[in-house]
């Protein structure tokens, strides 16, 4: 009988094994293998008979997946042995949690959420938006947000992962993989495009516009009719920021309206984007995972690897679908370290295809059993699989 470990998932509030009888299915890398069609035929009585505790199985790694700094107990611990460290310099570790911080109020008034951009980002409003009365921190990348939360210099960061308009964000899949945080929940914003400039100034009057690539994507058709050179910055409210302390009157900003209260800037024309239906959704990211319920609707972000064959991904796919799960997105990035994949054909000899890693969201939650067995399923004939978060659909 194959063994089975589903790794981040075990920190559930149920039995952490996965109880079920693999011997249904078959262990992917025995040469006696059933067949797919032989699964898909044996998968009710698979889910319906006597379940068996599977011992752990060691899983194949992934090189983008080590941590990209040291954890904060790693750094705490060397703090202590420095004897150069004064007592007075311990005084910025973070304290303990006790009891009554545990039960916080929903608004996050005790909650400090880091952000990439400057102050009146579009990410910013998504953090108010998921915790009213938090304490936002800026940073300067998305790596920065990730490594604030690793080192306790925050509680949560809250980053873009993908546009209705511009796709998805793959450098925040990258450090999703390169990073050992959880998905804790998501938040669905509607994004609300502004053209700003100078008190005084006409949108006619502007010859520049200054923003970030993805705005000028969401406002490709508005800018073409107004005519004006582009120059693109890091992040919205950094535009803003550069037209509000520049004092060109010919130079303007597309950025939220958050951003032109916070500059002293003036709104000259509203909903600028060429789509009403804008949309981003950004990702809470935390230290510990959320603790899953069957109370509401839950979504599931996984990422995994396949081993070489025909038809793997079908396979994949289709282990959702023989439960009635419905899949909500679909990403493939090549892996970084190990981009190649050297294939046997019959024909001409080796052959080399991309390696890729299969990101997925899942409408599930991981304390049903379907979602469970989806998941050892999917093991039978995955390389790498690992758990991002399960955590609470967010509606716009």
């Amino acid at each position: 009988m194959a063994t089975l470990n589903l790794g981040p998932f075990q920190g559930c509030a149920r039995a952490s094994s996965i109880l079920l009888h693999v011997s249904d299915f078959g262990s992917g890398s025995s040469a006696n293998s059933l067949s797919f069609r032989n699964d898909v035929i044996k998968l009710r009585k698979w889910e319906s008979s006597a379940f068996v505790v599977l011992p752990p199985r060691a899983i194949t790694s992934v090189e983008d997946e080590s941590p990209a700094v040291a954890s904060s107990q790693t750094i705490i611990n060397r703090t202590l042995e420095d004897p150069k460290v004064s007592r007075k310099d311990l005084s910025i570790l973070p304290k303990p949690l006790s009891a009554t911080d545990l039960h916080s109020p929903n608004d996050g008034s005790k909650v400090r959420v880091a952000y990439q951009g400057l102050p009146g980002a579009y990410s910013e409003i998504a953090a108010l938006k998921a915790y009213p009365k938090c304490e936002t921190v800026p940073c300067d990348d998305f790596e920065a947000a990730f490594k604030a939360v690793e080192l306790w210099i925050v509680d949560k960061a809250v980053l873009p992962i993908e546009n209705s308009v511009g796709g998805s964000i793959h450098r925040n899949y990258d450090l999703l993989l390169r990073h050992r945080l959880h998905i804790a929940g998501e938040v669905q914003l509607q994004v609300n495009l502004c053209l700003l400039g100078l008190q005084g100034v006409r949108k006619e009057e502007l010859k520049n516009v200054l923003s970030h690539p993805h705005a000028f994507e969401q406002c490709e058709t508005t800018l073409s009719t107004l005519g004006v050179m582009r120059i693109s910055i890091e992040d919205t409210a950094a535009a803003a920021q550069m037209v509000s302390s520049g004092g060109e009157r010919d130079t303007g900003a597309i950025a939220s309206a958050r951003a032109a209260e916070i500059y002293g800037l003036n709104i000259l024309a509203d909903n600028f984007q060429d789509n009403d239906n804008n949309i981003t959704r950004f990702l809470i990211l935390a230290r510990e995972p959320v603790i899953p319920g069957t109370d509401k609707l839950y979504k599931t972000s996984i990422v995994f690897t396949l081993e070489e064959g025909p038809g793997v991904l079908f396979k994949a796919l289709a282990v959702f679908a023989l439960r009635e799960i419905n899949l909500t997105k679909i990403e493939s990035r090549p892996q970084r370290q190990r981009p190649l994949r050297v294939v046997d054909d019959s024909n001409e000899g080796r052959a080399k295809y991309f390696d890729y890693l299969f990101y997925i969201d899942f409408e599930a939650s991981m304390m049903e059993p379907r979602a469970q067995c989806a998941m050892a399923h999917l093991q039978e004939f995955s390389r790498f699989l690992r758990v991002l978060g399960c955590y609470p659909v967010d509606k716009v």
